[in-house]
């Protein structure tokens, strides 16, 4: 057994969240400018390099292995990726492989996903209005996402809803979304606006609605029961005890969920960024094409990067001003 991956405040590192690619068949407006630069595809990692990097992350002892994006099923042939991860999951050294996903692909690809040995996937979805969604993502394709969410549902996906909590624009919202959300047995998850890239004409304090006021907009309307559980990442959860659903709430901004971080993120050209609101990161790729044949010089760069693993992230809008603002997009990090 190798020595497991602690960081200096006694973190173990058993989640790795990785970016296979920084495209994205959407342009929302929290995450992206309308016209994108994406990175050349001689940049990103290969499918096979994918492979090995997380393989070695779980040797290391990452249990957990979500994938993200962009969006992550836009990828040419993604599929292999997972049907090779698989094998961890079948040897038993890999709890949960699972992926984040903008839900319109998934028509196409949830009974593969399932037959790979994913059981759950966080879907994003801001609002249930066909102009809105088209208002927020810039492309539209509501119709195409929500039969993404039958097909996940019908290969026997578990699926969670994440909502991005934008002031002004889905607030109304929130009784529809829970209700919606309720009545097909799917968990909701809501995320504060998080200052990362440079989005254009959209401005982020504008956008910010804090999940404070989320939660106090559900309790003007629910018995609301604090649960101990958590699920491996930054959410906090909730039960609505006239639904029994299952809400979370995810704030780096009201409050912050450093102090049992147990991941870090691996971009799709190989950065392992140790901290989603820090702009310090290693590049692995070099160690990885450097050293075809042998793991040992990526493992110790993964070993060095996980000791300079921050205490916290510095987001902050307290002083009506986007503190701690990440000069690169969600797309790039992995969402």
């Amino acid at each position: 057994m190798r020595a497991p991956l602690i960081d200096p405040f006694a973190r173990a590192i058993t989640y790795l969240r990785v970016s296979v690619t920084d495209r994205c068949d959407f342009r929302c407006v929290y995450c992206m400018s309308e016209n994108m630069t994406f990175l050349p595809k001689k940049e990103l990692l290969t499918l096979e390099e994918l492979d090995r990097m997380c393989s070695t992350f779980v040797g290391l002892g990452v249990e957990k292995l979500r994938i993200t994006g962009g969006e992550p099923l836009v990828r040419r042939d993604i599929m292999t990726f997972f049907q090779g991860m698989s094998r961890h999951l079948e040897s038993g050294a890999l709890k949960e492989l699972t992926l984040t996903t903008n839900g319109s692909q998934l028509e196409r690809f949830s009974q593969d996903l399932y037959d790979a040995g994913v059981r759950r996937v966080n879907i994003s979805l801001d609002t249930l209005d066909e102009k809105k969604f088209a208002d927020v993502t810039r492309w539209g394709r509501l119709a195409q996402v929500l039969r993404g969410i039958d097909a996940a549902q019908k290969a026997g996906l578990r699926v969670k809803i994440n909502a991005v909590a934008l002031k002004g624009f889905n607030e109304d919202e929130l009784p529809t979304i829970t209700q919606w959300c309720a009545e097909r047995d799917m968990d909701l998850t809501w995320i504060e606006v998080m200052p990362m890239g440079d989005i254009g004409n959209e401005d982020r304090l504008d956008q910010y609605w804090s999940l404070s006021d989320v939660r106090k907009s559900y309790a003007e309307h629910y018995t609301i029961t604090d649960l101990a559980e958590r699920s491996g990442g930054p959410a906090r959860y909730v039960r609505l005890e006239e639904t029994g659903q299952k809400i979370g709430f995810i704030t780096p901004l009201s409050h912050n969920f450093c102090e049992s971080c147990n991941r870090v993120r691996l971009t799709c050209t190989g950065e392992l960024y140790m901290c989603l609101g820090q702009e310090d990161m290693v590049d692995l790729r070099a160690q990885l094409r450097d050293h075809p044949t042998t793991e040992e010089p990526l493992e110790q760069a993964i070993r060095d990067a996980i000791e300079h693993k921050p205490k916290g992230h510095d987001f902050d809008y307290s002083r009506q001003r986007a503190d701690g603002q990440m000069t690169r997009h969600m797309s790039h990090t992995g969402g």
